[in-house]
């Protein structure tokens, strides 16, 4: 039987409205798979933290004496968040480790499983000064054993020294897990070392003052008010939770980590409560 155009006009029409409606469909699911792609991609996440300006860092430079911005002369006692919210800044340098002692943040682990932990923020002290870390870190090191580094360190003074990029795996933690609602995360990237969270982990050391640079004492004087605003302010940044933000040594799991030594937590989580309510209203 031969259909007319006039008979077959209401099939077409059907036909396309079918089509397009498939077209719509399929184009929505593919918008959908890479936004989920995107939210577990595990180097996504770290676009979110402070950078230096690119025109500041040199090739493996050493750390300058003079600082790359200024910040408020203030004093300990007026260190208050409730009144600098809105102004402070810390001051910032850099000092890039050697390549031997970071490498890439990894999709999969070494048994080509994927994996999609989300980011932790893990706190770390120097045990000794800031400048005889740095140096550790721009020394090259080819041993696996003794590679090793931070993405940010904050000095007594609270300035900040970028040292590793976010995007970049920093070896702050050997042996490790993260406990969390979902399960240990910790994830192989080495067949020759454990397992550990670096692969999404973003570490942040505080310098040790000088009565803590001997190890065998458990605790020392305590950090500075600098460092504590810097701190709270540099993770006030991000986006990860406070459930998320843990220490080397809720972390480590070779035994023979303590720090941050007699670092007051809730102070510090009280600080980064009071700059993420004010990045939220200057949002606003």
């Amino acid at each position: 039987m031969k259909l007319s155009f006039k008979t077959a006009k209401p099939f077409l029409l059907t036909f396309f409205l079918s089509l397009f409606l498939i077209v719509i469909l399929f184009s929505g699911e593919a918008e959908l798979l890479q936004k989920t792609k995107v939210n577990f991609n595990p180097k996504a996440a770290w676009s979110q933290y402070p950078k230096p300006k690119p025109e500041s860092s040199q090739n493996q430079e050493k750390v300058k004496s003079e600082t790359e911005k200024p910040t408020q002369n203030v004093s300990h006692s007026e260190l208050n968040p409730v009144n600098t919210i809105t102004t402070y800044t810390p001051r910032y340098k850099i000092a890039w480790a050697d390549p031997t002692n970071y490498g890439e943040r990894f999709t999969k682990d070494i048994n080509g499983v994927a994996v999609y932990n989300q980011p932790i923020i893990v706190l770390h002290e120097t045990a000794g000064s800031a400048l005889g870390a740095i140096d550790f870190f721009q020394t090259p090191h080819y041993d696996e054993n003794k590679q090793v580094s931070y993405h940010t360190l904050i000095e007594l003074d609270g300035t900040v020294v970028y040292i590793v990029p976010p995007d970049k795996r920093a070896f702050g933690a050997g042996n490790s897990v993260f406990e969390s609602p979902n399960g240990k995360e910790t994830v192989k990237t080495n067949p020759k070392l454990a397992s550990s969270v670096n692969n999404f982990a973003y570490h942040i050391s505080l310098e040790t003052p000088q009565d803590g640079w001997d190890n065998r004492n458990p605790t020392h004087s305590g950090y500075t008010e600098e460092q504590y605003n810097t701190l709270a302010w540099f993770i006030a940044q991000s986006n990860v939770p406070e459930e998320r933000i843990t220490t080397h040594r809720e972390v480590d799991r070779s035994g023979n980590k303590v720090d941050p030594r007699s670092f007051d937590f809730p102070k510090f989580l009280n600080l980064l409560q009071i700059y993420r309510q004010a990045n939220n209203r200057n949002i606003k």
